[in-house]
């Protein structure tokens, strides 16, 4: 199926991508540090245009300007996230389903740091949920759940019931019963970018 026949029919889906983080183990803002033509956050955004995403909100945080510059050119909403400091990835993501509004059936959970994510594995979990309707997407690589999973509007509220100290792996796990896994063969989504080492093991080769 090519994208531009699936963007006509599956349901509305947007994508949060965190980008919050402050890179302390990089040592510097990792989001913006070059990825191919791109930079590492460029790359995500890239490849979530590609499979049709046409709804994305970043939300922001440590090293703002950096990651506010390498968007630069990008159609996407930028959203800071005050909290950004306590409970970075629940807040951050609490604060993009916010930004919303009422239009999404679902959206996308999406690393700020995961540039090697594959746009195979973005079409295939919008095509899972397009045909079963399960309130929450996850892909899955030799039983190890990954990024990007998709989370249904039924659930925001949930979503954003939850308080620190409780995490996104807490609410995943009370709700366990409505997961439909999605097996792919590629550990892309175990993959992201802490340490200099990460990112200089797995840059593209110029």
């Amino acid at each position: 199926m090519s994208s531009s026949h699936f963007i006509q029919n599956h349901p509305k889906i947007a994508a949060v991508v965190l980008a919050a983080g402050h890179s302390r183990r990089m040592g510097a803002p990792k989001l913006a540090l070059p990825w191919g033509d791109s930079t590492v956050i460029g790359q995500v955004l890239s490849v979530l245009s590609q499979s049709g995403v046409q709804d994305v909100v970043v939300v922001t945080g440590g090293a703002r300007q950096e990651v506010q510059q390498a968007l630069q050119g990008w159609p996407v909403r930028q959203i800071y996230n005050p909290n950004h400091e306590q409970g970075e990835m629940l807040s951050s993501f609490q604060v993009g389903l916010a930004a919303l509004g009422d239009d999404p059936n679902a959206t996308l959970v999406v690393l700020g740091d995961q540039p090697q994510i594959q746009m195979h594995v973005v079409v295939k979990l919008l095509q899972v949920y397009a045909e079963t309707g399960a309130p929450l997407v996850i892909p899955s690589y030799q039983m190890r759940r990954g990024h990007p999973w998709l989370v249904d509007r039924s659930l925001w509220a949930d979503v954003m019931a939850i308080c620190a100290p409780a995490s996104l792996r807490d609410f995943l796990s009370d709700h366990q019963d409505s997961i439909h896994y999605v097996t792919v063969e590629t550990g892309t989504i175990l993959q992201d970018l802490d340490t200099p080492g990460d990112y200089l093991a797995n840059r593209p080769s110029t």
